[in-house]
């Protein structure tokens, strides 16, 4: 064999020893789906330790003497508008127009903050009046199961901010869309899990 074959036979070697190409991204997407799978399974936890704890009262008031269902509804209009309106972010963004989809993200922010002071005038109202997580363990897993619902939403705002900034300084690069479309699946699965706590939770309690 002739020093010619066997460099070609190398060379030949070399690519097949070279690790498959993957789609730039693709690893963050993948990392963030088993971040969203691992969310899920707290969440799974915290619906069912209420399940369980949900009507152990104390003695104490239950969800109709303390839900305000009209609130409730309209804190959950306010999410699934911010929903609807990063849904409108992310068509401007696949055609690269940086304006509209900082507009639009703005006001999905708007429509988060809105969501996060209706519950924090709500959780305030109710330890007002005694009603505090520690008053039953009825009030312990409501208080943990839907703080922690709008402990997301507040990190969700504060990536939303910190976005925003990053697509007025760089534009619409693929890293930004890449960090946008994760953000996306981030919000729209919180809404997801509002859908669950705002059944579960508030219309099944004033049923019982």
């Amino acid at each position: 064999m002739s020093a010619t074959d066997l460099s070609t036979l190398d060379r030949g070697m070399f690519h097949l020893a070279e690790e498959p190409h993957h789609p730039e991204g693709s690893s963050t997407m993948l990392g963030f789906w088993l971040y969203l799978m691992s969310d899920c399974l707290i969440f799974a936890m915290l619906f069912a330790t209420y399940g369980v704890l949900g009507t152990s009262y104390a003695g104490g008031p239950g969800p109709k003497e303390l839900f305000e269902l009209p609130l409730v509804a309209v804190n959950t209009a306010m999410l699934l508008f911010s929903s609807i309106t990063y849904g409108f972010a992310m068509l401007n963004m696949t055609e690269g127009k940086k304006g509209a989809t900082l507009g639009w993200l703005a006001i999905t922010g708007l429509f988060g903050l809105c969501f996060i002071g209706i519950e924090l005038y709500e959780f305030s109202h109710l330890i007002m009046e005694g009603a505090g997580p520690q008053r039953s363990a009825f009030l312990s897993s409501f208080f943990t199961l839907v703080g922690t619902h709008g402990l997301h939403v507040t990190f969700g705002l504060i990536w939303l901010v910190t976005l925003m900034v990053q697509v007025q300084a760089k534009g619409l690069i693929p890293a930004n869309r890449r960090r946008l479309m994760c953000l996306s699946l981030f919000w729209h699965f919180l809404d997801v899990i509002w859908i669950g706590v705002f059944t579960f939770v508030y219309l099944m309690g004033m049923l019982r």
